[in-house]
């Protein structure tokens, strides 16, 4: 199951801004507009993380993680206070309180996921090892299921394992001898050309959105990697 993000902030925008960068990061989240309603929906589901903006109408930030702090079942749950209010006295009022991390406006949504993933690493380290995310692209280890942008990919047991392998290794180029090794196993007696017909059938369930960019580059004579730097929308590699 993918970790739970409630995101807590009264600006339509920012909320936009948030909601889209946390799913395409492979989270789920909850949205709040106010601090009641924030705590109606922890009564109802119990997030992972929240992201709680400093200056919400009627009942602020603050006194909003102070009651959650008080409350037994959510004074564990990890909170990321966003702020305009960067000063010092700021940050330590907010700490002390029983935030987590502060993150100041205007903040860079790369950032902000990398912080997110970062404290969630801290204090639940289940999550790191059973999430691995890259660009829009997830993959929940315990459930074995494999998500883009929010949309389920179905995948064989190889497509998977040689997919978890690409995540686990971003960016580097893995030749076709190396990944029949890591993939398939070495004791097993299979052609190259094995690897070559796998990643052709996980880049097409990958891209089976319109506009999905693709994912797996091709190195030509060296092999296969991941990397979103070079990646190519569809029309760009028809017929590969």
């Amino acid at each position: 199951m993918k970790p739970l993000v409630l995101i807590v902030e009264d600006e339509v925008a920012i909320q936009k801004l948030l909601a889209y960068n946390l799913t395409a990061a492979g989270f789920d989240i909850a949205q709040a507009y106010d601090g009641e309603e924030a705590l109606t929906l922890v009564d109802e589901r119990l997030p992972d993380l929240i992201l709680l903006d400093w200056m919400l109408p009627q009942l602020s930030g603050i006194e909003l993680c102070r009651r959650l702090r008080r409350r037994p079942e959510t004074q564990h749950v990890p909170i990321i206070i966003l702020t305009a209010r960067g000063e010092e006295p700021d940050r330590l009022r907010g700490l002390e309180t029983g935030a987590d991390d502060f993150i100041t406006k205007p903040f860079s949504p790369a950032e902000l996921v990398a912080r997110v993933r970062a404290v969630l690493r801290r204090v639940r380290p289940a999550f790191a090892a059973q999430l691995l995310t890259f660009h829009d692209l997830s993959m929940d280890l315990a459930a074995h299921r494999v998500f883009r942008n929010g949309r389920e990919i179905h995948l064989s047991p190889t497509e998977f394992r040689l997919l978890r392998h690409f995540l686990e290794n971003p960016g580097r180029v893995f030749s076709r001898a190396q990944l029949l090794d890591r993939v398939w196993g070495s004791e097993l007696d299979i052609e190259l050309r094995t690897v070559d017909a796998t990643i052709r059938r996980l880049r097409r369930a990958l891209n089976s959105g319109p506009d999905d960019a693709d994912l797996l580059r091709t190195v030509r004579a060296e092999g296969y990697s991941l990397d979103l730097k070079l990646a190519m929308l569809p029309s760009d590699i028809a017929g590969k």
